[in-house]
């Protein structure tokens, strides 16, 4: 099968598509990267999302999701393209939307009690609409209903790509918010355990933006923090975050690290006379100390850490995973023949498969759910997808 994975992450900061072949070896799922084509939003456009993710009306998010669905639409069109293939040589398409909002512990409502919540736009109709393709979207909430926190869903895929016989790995994902996947040695998601660590690049890009009146949505390369120093006194205030003390199942988002977070550290920087450097030398160190925290939970040793994640293009936060894990050799999907910034994609990629394939996507140990959960709301290309879906089960 031939399948689009499309990702937009925490930073809002375009459609990642990656076009993936996915078929079965004996007893095992095999995955190949075809081709993989990013779409950058526009600044004002990422401002808008973000924006909405905070205190959005009603009609500025039923504008955003039916718009960021033709976004998603092109970005399909567009690695289809680079794979010089045409739309029909598609078999399916899997859309993680862009979250404009994340409420994974709930919020009490009488009568019922507390009510978990997440929201996904980017109109999965409107994608298939544009492409022809059948489009699987909204993974998060059926493992919501099911008692779990809705994240994170890759944690699954991680142990079908990267699971080593004789090493145990833990898998780093550095977007907005970062994440982890331990996986012991051996096969499948026996012992997998996998959360979200905190602060990553929607922090330090945050900084970033309001230090320079949006001139720079990001530290390149990490640059500006590498000509900072950490101040020891800020980060023991940021590792004292009661997020880093609570224990899995964890996920988090916007709602802890985002513009409020950035608003106690313009305080702080400003009590402690900081440059912008200093504070981005700290935010860096804060992200690499909070995947760190991730060993309290781990009942076994780590081989070797490989990271990956738009925040793998940072120097300094690199530098200083490498220190907090010393001396675990710590590389990059790259070095494990996966594009860092594709991979994300590539899961949903894969999640849109298992649910064509009528198995479950999310792993009950990590997100809390009461049971596995086959994932995500079907949107047809036409009146012969039954007969498509029947097709592709032939092939299981």
């Amino acid at each position: 099968m031939k399948v689009i994975g499309l990702m937009s992450g925490t930073s809002g900061d375009g459609v990642d598509a990656a076009l993936v072949e996915i078929g079965r070896r004996k007893s095992h799922v095999h995955v190949e990267m075809v081709a993989f084509h990013p779409l950058p939003y526009p600044r004002s456009l990422q401002q808008r999302i973000l924006s909405a993710s905070v205190s959005g009306t009603v009609a500025e998010l039923c504008h955003l999701n039916a718009l960021l669905g033709e976004w998603f639409a092109n970005a399909a069109l567009g690695v289809i393209r680079a794979a010089k293939l045409h739309p029909k040589d598609i078999d399916l398409i899997g859309s993680h939307g862009q979250t404009v909002h994340h409420l994974p512990h709930g919020i009490k409502d009488s009568g019922v009690g507390a009510i978990r919540s997440t929201l996904q736009i980017a109109e999965p109709a409107v994608i298939a609409e544009r492409t022809g393709i059948t489009t699987i979207a909204n993974f998060r909430p059926r493992d919501i209903a099911a008692g779990g926190q809705g994240a994170p869903l890759t944690p699954g895929v991680h142990a079908l790509l990267f699971r080593h016989p004789r090493h145990a790995r833990l898998i780093v994902n550095l977007g907005g918010i970062s994440n982890v996947t331990y996986l012991p040695r051996g096969s499948g998601v026996e012992g997998l355990i996998a959360f979200d660590t905190g602060p990553a690049n929607m922090v330090l890009d945050g900084l970033m933006a309001r230090s320079t009146n949006g001139r720079m949505v990001m530290d390149r390369e990490g640059r500006s923090a590498g000509r900072g120093k950490v101040d020891g006194r800020l980060l023991a205030k940021l590792l004292a975050h009661p997020y880093l003390s609570q224990a899995p199942p964890k996920s988090t988002g916007r709602e802890a690290f985002g513009a409020k977070m950035l608003d106690e550290l313009t305080v702080m920087q400003q009590a402690q006379q900081l440059t912008i450097e200093d504070l981005l030398a700290t935010c860096s160190r804060w992200t690499a100390e909070a995947v760190g925290t991730a060993r309290r939970w781990i009942h076994g040793g780590i081989d070797e850490v490989i990271v990956g994640g738009g925040g793998v293009r940072n120097r300094a936060v690199m530098r200083h995973l490498a220190e907090v894990f010393t001396p675990v050799p710590v590389s990059t999907f790259e070095s494990h023949g996966w594009d860092s910034k594709a991979l994300e994609a590539v899961a949903f990629a894969v999640l849109a498969y298992q649910t064509a394939m009528e198995q479950c996507g999310n792993v009950p140990s990590v997100t809390g759910a009461s049971h596995p959960s086959v994932l995500g709301c079907i949107i047809p290309s036409g009146p012969g997808w039954v007969a498509m879906l029947r097709s592709l089960h032939g092939r299981k």
